[in-house]
């Protein structure tokens, strides 16, 4: 049986997708709430469905039973500004899932992010020793906790303490696709423009206040979840070497790219009303992100992956413009 962690949401619940379609038995350890994230996962079969609370119980219970885990769980809103939460959940049940791992001798892949990378002036290097994690400088709480466990893997492995047998941690770049339909403000502008789209409507876009870069000219790694979640079966069934593993597409493209590539989907002409970024996160807003995928690649990974024109095509076309949008 595999276990996900954050399963009924965004990536996690893609993840669920996929390894149903495989056949496998998969649990999942995450909250509902009482919107409709419970669609993310209504199409596939669960095991068992683990309160986090519950979750110490569960391990217990079904040690033997568990030969997967992929820790998708965390507090993934770069404006959260409960900085205990995000410890919570991000650090402290992350280091609880590792230790689990390490004494039962259960390979774990783990969701770490790219904004450990901070504002890139340290580049988008996956390396994971420790002067280069201590290099790092995250914006945010949010890339702050995923860094700091990423550091304490660091630390646990060059001091020689228990590892699980494989691990990888994902350093995920601008993600987007299908069930992520109640992330509200964390919804790429994929998903949030699409209606505006449709109707032939202009799309708010940010202006650039910064002199390198024209109003649209920002650049972003956008990465297909589906990609993503290509990546991680690989990592279940290859085993690479365990270590930080960037995934994007290694490609920055443009906010006005992403949005002529949604715009085409729908066969509209792209207008924009621009906006002033917001004085709030003016001084952390990223300009430029673009995944080193040398690392994923040199491990064996050969699987292409999807520029904005074709991801965002796959996304309208079997799941934003039908019936049921869901995975």
């Amino acid at each position: 049986m595999i276990l996900v962690t954050g399963g009924t949401g965004f990536i996690g619940s893609n993840l669920v997708g996929a390894l149903s379609d495989q056949g496998e038995r998969v649990s999942i350890c995450d909250v509902l709430g009482t919107g409709e994230k419970w669609r993310n996962v209504a199409k596939h079969e669960i095991d068992e469905l683990v309160d986090p609370l519950s979750l110490d119980e569960f391990l217990s219970r079904r040690m033997d039973d568990i030969d997967f885990v992929y820790h998708m769980g965390a507090v993934s809103a770069t404006t959260e500004t409960d900085a205990d939460l995000i410890v919570d959940s991000n650090l402290r049940l992350s280091q609880r899932i590792w230790r689990w791992c390490a004494k039962h001798e259960v390979p774990l892949v783990y969701a770490s992010s790219a904004a450990t990378y901070g504002d890139g002036e340290q580049g988008f290097v996956d390396s994971d020793d420790r002067a280069s994690l201590a290099a790092l400088r995250p914006l945010n709480a949010y890339g702050w906790s995923k860094l700091a466990f990423d550091r304490w893997v660091a630390r646990e492995v060059e001091d020689g303490h228990a590892t699980p047998p494989h691990w990888a941690g994902l350093r995920f770049f601008n993600v987007y696709g299908p069930n992520e339909y109640h992330k509200d403000d964390m919804r790429s502008v994929v998903t949030k423009a699409y209606a505006d789209a449709v109707a032939g409507q202009k799309v708010q876009l940010f202006r650039s206040h910064h002199p390198d870069y024209e109003d649209g000219g920002q650049m972003r790694d956008f990465v297909y979840v589906g990609d993503c979640v290509d990546v991680m079966l690989w990592l279940r069934d290859e085993r690479p070497a365990s270590g930080l593993y960037n995934l994007g597409t290694g490609r920055a493209q443009t906010w006005l790219e992403l949005m002529g590539a949604l715009y085409s989907a729908v066969d509209r002409e792209l207008e924009v009303r621009w906006v002033d970024t917001p004085e709030e996160i003016r001084d952390t807003y990223q300009y430029f992100t673009q995944a080193d995928m040398t690392k994923l690649r040199e491990a064996g990974y050969t699987q292409p992956f999807s520029p904005v024109q074709d991801g965002v095509a796959a996304y309208v076309t079997h799941f934003l413009a039908t019936p049921d949008p869901y995975r």
